[in-house]
């Protein structure tokens, strides 16, 4: 039991509450609503099996980072309750589970599988080449929103899933680089990367800015080309609001309410909209 809880804390499984809530909007607006059970069940294991070994990849991937920074020194594996070949076997274990159920789903996800995973396989090596890492990351989450909508329809073409994903690419892009602002001393001296390296923290903050309007804008457009009703818009208007909130207790100069909560307390982008998507065909 010990190992299992140890796994999850490696893994953070509660940060499932940034994919997990949009694969399953994809997959009610993608059916009308109309998606089974089942289907869902089949998208939240190869999201969450899928996830799991991503995280596990990208902290094996950095282990030597973490453990000379202070700020992951309770990471399972830099106080080495997890060890490399533990982590190693992990990830295969998640990734078998991740092809067995994506098996189950329509053909083509089975086919896409591979192009679907290199987001977060890359994504760990791609802070030590360039800034442009937190978008790497962004396109990893919004796989979670294309295979959900994928599953339900066998399409890989829709404008309003293409534009869905956008929405999630600029919103894990926008307030990845704010947390990532309080790292910039630390990437520097060892020559990693991310935005704030690259264009200062002053100029990642506004990039994250733009980035959080852009998802806003996106998230909109889903609800008009769709014709939603008047409840998604009110997800998309809490989503907003938190954005909002989120970056006015944070400047270039006070990362001190960068913290795990502030980490967290994005996720009511993901559930807001979900709920009020799903409320949307209930009601």
């Amino acid at each position: 039991m010990a190992t299992i809880k140890a796994h999850i804390n490696n893994i953070a499984l509660s940060h499932t509450i940034f994919d997990l809530p949009f694969a399953f909007m994809a997959a009610l607006l993608a059916s009308n609503g109309t998606v089974d059970c089942w289907t869902l069940f089949l998208i939240a294991l190869a999201v969450t099996s899928g996830r799991a070994a991503a995280l596990a990849i990208d902290n094996l991937a950095d282990l030597k980072y973490d453990k000379v920074q202070p700020r992951m020194k309770n990471r399972m594996m830099v106080r080495g309750i997890i060890s490399k070949s533990e982590a190693l076997a992990f990830i295969i274990i998640c990734l078998l589970i991740m092809v067995v159920t994506v098996a189950q789903l329509p053909p083509i996800c089975l086919k896409l599988l591979p192009l679907a995973a290199l987001p977060f396989i890359v994504y760990p090596f791609t802070k030590r080449f360039t800034g442009f890492c937190h978008v790497v990351l962004g396109v990893a989450i919004a796989m979670a929103p294309a295979g959900g909508w994928v599953a339900v329809t066998g399409e890989i073409y829709s404008l309003p899933m293409i534009i869905l994903c956008l929405a999630i690419v600029f919103w894990m892009t926008g307030f990845d680089i704010i947390y990532g602002l309080q790292d910039e001393n630390f990437d520097k001296a060892h020559g990693l990367h991310s935005m704030a390296t690259e264009y200062g923290a002053k100029g990642a903050f506004k990039i994250s800015k733009v980035m959080h309007i852009l998802c806003i804008i996106c998230f909109l457009l889903v609800g008009i080309i769709l014709k939603l009703g008047a409840i998604y818009f009110v997800g998309v208007a809490i989503a907003a609001g938190t954005l909002i909130y989120q970056r006015s207790i944070v400047t270039p100069r006070d990362f001190s309410q960068i913290t795990q909560a502030y980490f967290m307390r994005n996720g009511i982008v993901s559930v807001a909209i979900l709920i009020c998507t799903w409320l949307n065909f209930s009601c």
